[in-house]
C-alpha cells in the first residue's frame, strides 16, 4: 500500500474488533481495536502501515485518530456498557506529545458517555526507544482518568521484566504462536513462568493471545491466563459479537481441561502414595544401617528403575551423605557433595517443615536439573525428624508414567 493512497482515501480506514474472552464467565469481555484498510471489495491490515517508520510520524498519528474514533462512536452506540476496549498506541508517537492528544480525544468521547474505565491502552514495551521512566509517569497520569494499561507482544520478541515492571500494567499479554512450532525451547516455557509470577507479584491480569489451536487455549487455561484471543475464538470482524458468544462451547472446553488436570493430579497423588509405601517398607528393611552412605546404596538398588540420583540432608539443607548418582546404568558414589548446603534452593526449608508437620514424603513439580539439564521431579522423604531423603526421578520414568510431565 502506498501511504499516500492511504491517506487520500481516509474513509476507507475503518476499524475492525477481535474480541476477547474471559475464563471466569466464558463470555466476551472486551476487543481490541485493529486498523483496516478497504480496496474495493477487499480488507487489509493496517499493520504494515503503522509499524513502517519511514512512514511520517503524523500520517500514522492521523490514521490511528481515525481508527480510534471510529471505533468508540461503535461502542458508544453498541447495547453492552462494559465491554473493554483495546487501543493499540505506539509509545514513540504517544510520548511525542505527552499522550496529550490521546487524552484529548479519551475526554471528548467521555463527556458523551463513554466511561473511560473501559479503555486499556495497549503499549509494546521492548520497541519504546526513550526514556522509560517518562514514559511510567504517563501512564500512571493516564490511569488517574480510569485508563487500564496493557503490555502487549511479551514472550514474542525479547521483553525486559524490570521495565515492565517498573510500567506496572494492569494487563500483560503474552504470545502464545511460539508454541505452535515443531520444537518448542524449554526455555520458553521458563520464560512464561517468569512472566506469571511477575503479573501475579504486581497484581496484573493475564491475557493470552495468538491462540490458534486447542491446545493453546489449554496453555493458557493452566497457566494462570483470565482472558484469551485468537483465530481458534475468534477472528478479527467489522462488527461486535455478542456477549455469549462462545458461553457453552467454553464451558465445555474448559470442563475437559478441568477432568484432565483432575486426573493428572490424581496420577502425582498416586504416584507420590506410592513411593511413600515403598519407602516406608524400604526403611524398615534396612533401619539397622545406621551409615548414610551405605543406606542410600542400599536404597538405589531397589529404585533403580524409577531414579537416577539419592542423597540425604538435614533440616538446615546440610548433606550428610555423599550423592549417589547413576551414570550409563552404573551408580557412582559422590563424596564431594557432603556437607553442601542447599537451603538456597527455592521452597526447600519451605518442604521441610511440610514434610515435618504431615510426616510424609512430597513430589516436587517440574523442574530442570542444575547438572544434567533434565527435567525431573525430586520425591522427598522424613527419614526421622532431623534428616530427609531426596530421590531425584528419571525423565524417562516419568515420560513413561503418564501425567508426570
Amino acid at each position: 500500500m502506498d501511504p499516500l493512497d492511504i491517506m487520500t482515501h481516509l474513509h476507507d480506514v475503518i476499524p475492525y474488533y477481535q474480541a476477547i474472552f474471559s475464563a471466569d464467565e466464558h463470555c466476551v469481555i472486551g476487543y481490541e481495536v485493529l486498523g483496516r484498510f478497504r480496496i474495493g471489495k477487499d480488507v487489509v491490515s493496517l499493520g504494515p502501515f503503522f509499524q513502517d517508520e519511514t512512514i511520517p510520524e503524523e500520517f500514522r498519528t492521523e490514521v490511528d485518530y481515525v481508527v480510534t474514533s471510529k471505533a468508540l462512536d461503535c461502542f458508544l452506540a453498541s447495547s453492552d456498557p462494559s465491554t473493554l476496549i483495546f487501543i493499540n498506541r505506539d509509545a514513540n508517537l504517544l510520548m511525542l506529545d505527552r499522550g496529550e492528544s490521546f487524552l484529548q480525544m479519551l475526554l471528548h468521547y467521555q463527556a458523551k458517555g463513554l466511561s473511560l474505565e473501559r479503555i486499556v491502552l495497549e503499549i509494546t514495551e521492548h520497541h519504546f526507544k526513550g526514556d522509560i521512566h517518562q514514559l511510567s509517569h504517563l501512564l500512571t497520569y493516564m490511569r488517574t482518568y480510569g485508563v487500564k494499561i496493557a503490555v502487549d507482544n511479551i514472550g514474542k520478541e525479547s521483553s525486559n521484566l524490570d521495565r515492565i515492571g517498573l510500567l506496572s500494567p494492569d494487563i500483560l499479554k503474552i504470545d502464545l504462536g511460539e508454541l505452535l512450532k515443531t520444537s518448542v525451547n524449554h526455555s520458553y516455557h521458563d520464560v512464561l513462568y517468569s512472566i506469571s509470577l511477575l503479573a501475579r507479584k504486581i497484581g496484573a491480569t493475564l491475557l493470552y493471545e495468538d491462540i490458534e489451536a486447542a491446545f493453546q487455549l489449554q496453555y493458557a487455561w493452566r497457566n494462570g491466563g483470565r482472558y484469551y484471543q485468537g483465530y481458534y475464538l475468534a477472528r478479527p470482524a467489522a462488527h461486535l459479537l455478542e456477549r455469549d458468544y462462545l458461553k457453552e462451547r467454553l464451558r465445555e472446553e474448559f470442563h475437559q481441561f478441568i477432568l484432565y488436570e483432575k486426573k493428572k493430579l490424581q496420577t502425582l497423588y498416586n504416584i507420590s502414595k506410592q513411593f511413600q509405601q515403598r519407602l516406608t517398607v524400604l526403611l524398615n528393611k534396612y533401619k539397622k544401617v545406621t551409615n548414610f552412605n551405605e543406606l542410600i546404596c542400599f536404597l538405589a538398588e531397589e529404585l533403580s528403575d524409577s531414579c537416577f540420583r539419592i542423597y540425604i540432608c538435614d533440616e538446615d539443607g546440610f548433606q550428610q551423605s555423599a550423592n549417589l548418582f547413576k551414570n550409563k546404568e552404573k551408580w557412582e558414589l559422590q563424596p564431594q557433595y557432603y556437607m553442601k548446603n542447599w537451603s538456597w534452593r527455592p521452597y526447600f526449608l519451605e518442604n521441610i517443615f511440610r514434610m515435618r508437620s504431615r510426616k510424609s514424603g512430597i513430589l516436587s513439580d517440574l523442574y530442570s536439573d542444575i547438572e544434567t539439564g533434565e527435567t525431573i521431579r525430586t520425591f522427598s522423604y522424613p527419614i526421622d525428624e532431623k534428616h530427609y531423603l531426596f530421590i531425584d526421578l528419571t525423565y524417562d520414568y516419568l515420560f513413561e508414567n503418564d501425567g508426570h510431565l
